[in-house]
């Protein structure tokens, strides 16, 4: 297994005027531009006293520059802190304090946000819009950024050619990135991915999703969740392919907008975005009762499945060799639909603590109903006497596996078994041939349409924090979360409430409770549970009875 910073170096070197990473309709960096970029940025971390192992967040929305100043740390030998642009102010101060950061890539409308007393490990904050500094606790670092384009001038008198780009590669056993799995405040994930993480699943991708320096590729998911952050970026850059940024989560237009002109040769998206796709766009075709005789007549059928997805894949641009699925299960009526169309797609599965791969198949070899089969860069298996048919909870081992969770020991401790398995949280069955089918989930966490992770135990302890409320449960029903909660009748008392204001609750309650979570787990209504919840003898809710 090759270190990707090498072939990443390598990639570089060959493809030196090439264009790497852009911003859709916006800046266009060659790879000698990001190589020059990268050199600058490893003078500043080094001018400004940054060791290697020191922590350094990213926040701020998918961009050319977000991606290189990513680049720039990841071979530096300092540890990335990715994070969602959508997290609020207040958890981004706190993951910036918890993983011990001591500088942050942002832009200034996000810096306006953040409240720099509640980061006191910070020694400076840099505009990713032009790499200039907005912020430092000392007078030292204000000079090392004035002086580093002649820094940079002293060092590369002939500019940086493509001998100079040697990055360190022994490095594997070494921590890479810290990925926080959701904006909590206490207690936060931080999922601890070293470089053979990466590596592993780079190796995976190259040796199995074929590609080449003439395709491009339109980074949509965020950077800061590791799906979009190996799939849509690291692995296809060290092909040499063009990476394209959108900046901020598309409109479907823009999005159409954006795949037509880049052209490319892969899409890595989530189920809900190719549900709305076969919704709007191929089912009311299909569902013409002219069509519906046509598609059950042998041989025209076949005809028409093939121009409905000529038409499907011109739509995103022309050259897509497949559509990769992932973060959730695709429904199964557009699953049975895309089969019968021969569209080239697959749903593989995964989590942020694998890096993230576990199962993948090519379309051509996808089983219908499976999440691909398991990845060969990791012992996958299933906790079960009878793995095919007994479900029991998936668990890996391998290069590819994280090392636990940053400054959390309880919760590393129960991240793996005794035998240093991974406990996934899935439960599912096996086949002989290594499909896995996933049947639910053994942990508390949900899944959002779009891939999030949403830990409902935060939500609710907000709730419950709030005026009038006992304790609350908060569930997902059809994709939509639910907040049930139990007011506390004495405090109704107390404060003398109508029975008007008491209807009025539920809707304050919820409103209140979106101002403080990301667009990913807004809660979309809260019902009044009038009676007690069911408790296990521990006092816990019995949570599988209302999900």
């Amino acid at each position: 297994m090759i270190n990707y910073i090498d072939q990443l170096t390598q990639t570089i070197r060959n493809n030196w005027n090439e264009k790497a990473l852009c911003d859709w309709r916006g800046e266009e960096f060659t790879f000698a531009d990001v190589a020059s970029n990268i050199a600058r940025l490893h003078l500043l971390l080094e001018n400004t006293g940054i060791l290697k192992g020191d922590k350094i967040t990213l926040y701020a929305p998918n961009s050319a520059r977000w991606a290189t100043s990513f680049l720039a740390v990841n071979t530096s030998g300092a540890v990335a802190v990715p994070l969602l642009s959508d997290f609020t102010a207040d958890a981004v101060c706190n993951l910036v304090d918890h993983s011990e950061s001591v500088v942050l890539f942002t832009d200034k409308e996000n810096w306006k946000k953040l409240d720099i007393a509640k980061m006191p490990k910070l020694r400076y904050a840099v505009n990713l819009s032009d790499w200039s500094l907005i912020w430092s606790a000392k007078k030292d670092i204000e000079e090392a950024f004035k002086s580093l384009e002649a820094d940079f001038k002293k060092k590369y008198p002939n500019g940086l050619g493509r001998d100079d780009v040697n990055y360190h590669i022994d490095n594997m056993k070494d921590l890479a990135v810290i990925n926080y799995t959701s904006g909590t405040t206490s207690a936060p994930k931080g999922v601890m991915l070293r470089y053979e993480c990466f590596s592993a699943s780079i190796d995976f991708a190259i040796r199995h999703i074929a590609a080449s320096n003439k395709d491009n590729i339109v980074s949509m998911l965020p950077m800061g969740h590791i799906y979009g952050m190996v799939f849509e970026f690291m692995y296809p850059l060290c092909f040499g392919v063009t990476v394209y940024y959108l900046g901020k989560t598309p409109a479907a237009s823009t999005l159409l907008k954006a795949v037509g002109e880049v052209k490319p040769y892969l899409i890595i998206t989530v189920p809900l975005v190719m549900e709305k796709v076969y919704n709007s766009s191929i089912k009311p075709v299909l569902g013409k009762w002219y069509m519906k005789i046509l598609t059950a007549i042998p041989g025209i059928n076949k005809i028409i499945y093939k121009a409905v997805v000529k038409k499907l894949i011109a739509a995103f641009g022309g050259n897509v060799q497949q559509f990769i699925m992932g973060g959730a299960a695709l429904n199964p009526d557009v699953e049975k639909a895309f089969r019968k169309m021969g569209l080239p797609y697959t749903v593989g599965y995964g989590m942020t603590e694998a890096a993230p791969l576990l199962a993948y198949a090519e379309p051509w070899n996808f089983v219908p109903g499976s999440c691909g089969m398991k990845v060969d860069s990791a012992e996958v298996r299933i906790d079960s006497d009878d793995p095919a048919h007994i479900t029991g909870e998936i668990q890996a081992k391998g290069t590819n596996i994280c090392s636990g969770y940053f400054n959390n020991p309880e919760a590393s401790e129960n991240l793996f078994t005794e035998d240093g398995f991974l406990r996934t949280g899935d439960l599912g069955v096996m086949d002989a041939k290594g499909n896995i089918f996933i049947k639910g989930r053994c942990k508390t966490m949900i899944l959002s349409a779009n891939g999030q992770n949403i830990y409902p135990e935060e939500i609710e302890a907000s709730i419950n924090s709030m005026d009038f409320v006992s304790e609350s449960l908060v569930v997902d029903r059809a994709s939509k979360l639910v907040a049930l909660v139990r007011f506390d009748q004495d405090q109704i008392k107390a404060k003398g409430l109508t029975a008007l204001d008491i209807n009025d609750l539920p809707e304050k309650i919820r409103l209140k409770i979106n101002r403080s979570l990301p667009a990913y787990s807004q809660i979309t209504k809260v019902e009044e549970k009038r009676d007690s919840f069911d408790k296990t003898p521990k006092g816990s809710i019995k949570r599988f009875l209302y999900c």
